[in-house]
């Protein structure tokens, strides 16, 4: 008996591929991007943030990392001290330090490398700004060791959905609809809506969307004056 196409389709189709438990990647995350310490993401073979049309920021600081780029591939930013710069892509929107598909400078790659991971995109139930990435993402598959790891989970993708949904509510009417910094945002502030998920099933108050959207700003101030 022959098999229906839609069978046979999803049999075929890219893999799903491990994210990990996400509480354990949550936390994690969040003290990278404090910490700046790198992300650790399986990347395999794939290199699609690379070949993106992605610019990459790369700090005066970071000297190891200048010393391996032709100057002629590294240009100012605009609004940012001088020493900032930005390292372009080519006509195919490819990194330029890109070689046989690897990175020529990986031990001397840029924070901005070292600390991206893909996998906000998919914890923020976020679409990238890559088709490429966004692939990607949808094939990461988180577990969950527990109904708090699930809630947390919803509490980022809440997060997310709000801020996209609600950006008027935030003071100045203005918040990120990058979808990066989106996600980033998403997961930094996703405790103010776990306490939401936790006071679902509690008589508690209607929080407003302006109330909601201030605790998302002062959680996000918060962040960023101590390791989570």
């Amino acid at each position: 008996m022959t098999e229906p196409k839609s069978r046979l389709r999803s049999q075929s189709g890219p893999k799903d591929l491990p994210a990990g438990e996400f509480s354990d990647w949550l936390r994690h995350t969040r003290i990278a991007f404090v910490q700046e310490n790198g992300a650790d993401v399986a990347c395999g073979e794939c290199i699609a943030c690379c070949a993106s049309s992605h610019f990459i920021h790369i700090r005066p600081e970071e000297t190891e990392t200048i010393a391996r780029i032709p100057r002629e591939l590294l240009f100012p930013v605009s609004g940012l001290p001088k020493g900032n710069v930005l390292l372009g892509y080519d006509e195919n929107g490819r990194c330029p330090m890109l070689a046989d598909n690897k990175c020529s400078i990986y031990e001397h790659r840029p924070l901005t490398c070292r600390n991206y991971d893909c996998r906000v995109y998919t914890a923020a139930g976020i679409v990238a700004d890559r088709d490429s990435i966004t692939q990607r993402t949808r094939r990461w598959k988180f577990n969950y060791s527990d109904q708090d790891a699930r809630d947390q989970h919803a509490a980022v993708k809440s997060a997310a959905r709000f801020v996209r949904e609600h950006a008027a509510s935030f003071p100045g009417g203005e918040a990120p609809n990058d979808p990066a910094q989106l996600a980033v945002l998403a997961v930094k502030v996703s405790d103010v809506f776990l306490d939401l998920i936790h006071d679902s099933g509690r008589d508690k108050r209607v929080t407003s969307d302006s109330e909601i959207a201030h605790k998302v700003v002062r959680a996000n101030e918060a962040f960023h004056k101590g390791t989570p």
